[in-house]
């Protein structure tokens, strides 16, 4: 496929509107069209779906997934630079693609929802990517405004995400993730494809709500992460003990020995913990 719609090639829309990409805002543009219709496919059934896309820059993605039939697209850029590229495809597509001048970091999709569910699809600027991941996993209530995140990251990040237990990359971010989705590395995509070429392989992940995640306080929980992961290469006798409380009786409420490493922990143990830190805290209310 060598041309998903009839709008100008991505290379001429860049060089129309001066679109060269800044590395203060993470940008690394996208421009093989074959790649960004395979994202968009990713978050397949599109027809009936709402996408909420971060970052749009030049309109690669935001072509692809309007081309392969995405009912309506908000489209959050912060770049003013883009948006009347953006405008470009907004004529092409009358009526289904939303254009939001604005901050994803503190821009609230909801209120352009009208109560449905969106699916979030992006090739996201490096530099804000993880903490975006955290703000849309952390986000109340549960289940969550979004059916499915379809996202670019720099493969290591996209491996901290999928990681589980025993794995090199396992650490808050996996646990956080895993507990409330269920996450696939879909594929990665080379450097050579993007422009500028980042100096990392990106993969593509996805992440799906889990209806129902097993109960715990979703804040408890990142404080025992956090505690645990803080000081890794440590046992969890030593590692918990930032949480001012016995190491040993939120292990034993996993089910683990306190000589255990926080990488060796599954998912379901540091919800026990979190779940026994909540016990411990109410006690000494």
């Amino acid at each position: 496929m060598n041309a998903i719609d009839d709008l100008p090639p991505l290379r001429e829309v860049i060089r129309q509107h001066a679109l060269s990409a800044r590395k203060s805002l993470g940008q690394n543009f996208l421009l093989d069209l074959n790649l960004t219709a395979r994202i968009a496919r990713a978050a397949a059934p599109l027809e009936d779906s709402t996408i909420v896309e971060i970052g749009p820059g030049p309109g690669g993605l935001t072509r692809a997934l309007l081309a392969l039939g995405a009912r309506r697209v908000i489209a959050i850029e912060h770049d003013e630079r883009a948006i009347p590229a953006l405008g470009d495809i907004a004529a092409r597509y009358p009526g289904r693609l939303e254009i939001v001048h604005g901050d994803a970091m503190t821009f609230d999709p909801r209120p352009l929802l009208d109560g449905e569910r969106a699916k979030i699809v992006a090739n996201l600027p490096y530099n804000i990517a993880t903490q975006l991941l955290i703000n849309w996993l952390t986000t109340e209530p549960w289940p969550p405004w979004y059916e499915t995140m379809v996202l670019m990251f720099q493969r290591e990040v996209g491996e901290r995400i999928v990681a589980c237990e025993d794995e090199e990359a396992y650490g808050r971010l996996g646990v956080l993730a895993n507990w409330r989705c269920e996450t696939k590395i879909l594929f990665d995509i080379s450097p050579s494809a993007f422009v500028p070429p980042p100096k990392v392989t990106s993969s593509v992940v996805r992440l799906k709500p889990r209806a129902h995640p097993l109960a715990c306080d979703r804040r408890l929980l990142e404080q025992v992460a956090a505690a645990a992961f803080g000081q890794r290469r440590k046992m969890l006798r030593q590692s918990l003990k930032s949480l001012g409380v016995d190491p040993a009786r939120l292990a034993q409420a996993a089910g683990v020995d306190a000589t255990r490493r926080a990488e060796t922990i599954p998912i379901a143990g540091f919800v026990a913990m979190a779940r026994e830190l909540a016990n411990i805290r109410s006690e000494a209310a």
